[in-house]
């Protein structure tokens, strides 16, 4: 994949790619960064699954700031359908194309004509092909788990040839293929059509030293302490089975929290009290709250 474009030139080797994502700090595995350098050289879509709250998103948003592109993002859902994210016709003007026509004496004419491009309506994935002054564009096809199965057949043209077919208009190809990272929270399965198309790689949550690294980063004003104390706490909720368990947001939220709170060290009283940052159903809070916190506590102290 070359290096086209306006924006910022595509990095050339491993550490290129660690430093681009450091300087949009984001603290990346090398195996992460090996397989995104993959896609960049390669020109190829980049699916990235893992649990919710691991970072899989945030790859997208800070590629396309550090390298200079538009972000262009679809958000997915259930009953997605072609309209939303890809064209569709403006009515409207096509109407009033044709009473025009009509009160000229043209209909004979109108037919083709109200299909030309000046009458389309660019969603997010025709967007995405269309040329961009600062070079290819960042697509992100956002939890793509959470749209119907029959969206991903649609998707499967432009994954392949970086090109949508429009029946009235034709073929619309990419001259310059943009960026695709597309995510899956893994609440469903993806085909494996889909996934053939597409380089992989599963985000885990980080480990104690990289969490530490981007608390650090992202909360400044964290003590040390206080730092490990709540990153500790955040891991060992994590080996619980929960209904959802906390991702590195919910860390991030409940560090600047405690900062906020002027919290030293961390007590039982303060985390029962905070919990809903880490936690998002009552049932896992209402679990932890009280006696399974103060244990919790008491085993990262024991740990040093």
């Amino acid at each position: 994949m070359a290096d086209l474009g306006g924006g910022v030139p595509l990095p050339q080797d491993l550490d290129q790619v660690q430093d681009l994502l450091r300087r949009g700090d984001y603290i990346a595995s090398r195996e992460l960064a090996t397989v995104v350098y993959l896609a960049l050289r390669m020109g190829r879509p980049l699916l990235l699954e893992g649990e919710a709250g691991v970072g899989k998103t945030e790859i997208a948003n800070v590629l396309a700031r550090t390298l200079g592109r538009d972000l262009i993002r679809l958000q997915c859902y259930e009953g997605l359908d072609l309209a939303s994210a890809a064209y569709e016709w403006n009515y409207p003007r096509q109407m009033i194309a044709i009473r025009m026509a009509e009160a000229e004496g043209k209909v004979a004419d109108v037919g083709s004509s109200i299909y030309g491009r000046e009458f389309l309506l660019a969603r997010p994935l025709l967007r995405a092909l269309e040329p961009h002054a600062e070079g290819p564009p960042v697509l992100l096809v956002d939890e793509l788990d959470r749209a119907d199965e029959p969206f991903e057949a649609f998707l499967l043209e432009l994954l392949s040839d970086f090109q949508l077919s429009i029946p009235e208009l034709g073929t619309v190809k990419a001259g310059q293929p943009p960026i695709v990272m597309i995510t899956s929270n893994r609440t469903r399965e993806v085909h494996d059509a889909l996934r053939r198309r597409c380089l992989y790689h599963w985000v885990e949550y980080p480990d104690f030293d990289t969490e530490a690294r981007i608390v650090a980063l992202k909360a400044p004003g964290i003590p040390a302490e206080l730092r490990r104390q709540l990153i500790a706490f955040v891991h060992e909720l994590r080996n619980l089975d929960l209904f959802k368990r906390p991702g590195i947001a919910e860390t991030l939220d409940w560090a600047n929290a405690l900062a906020h709170l002027d919290t030293a060290t961390l007590q039982t009283g303060v985390v029962d009290n905070t919990l809903g940052l880490l936690l998002k159903y009552q049932d896992d809070i209402a679990r932890i709250r009280g006696s399974e916190a103060a244990q919790l506590l008491a085993q990262i102290r024991a740990g040093g």
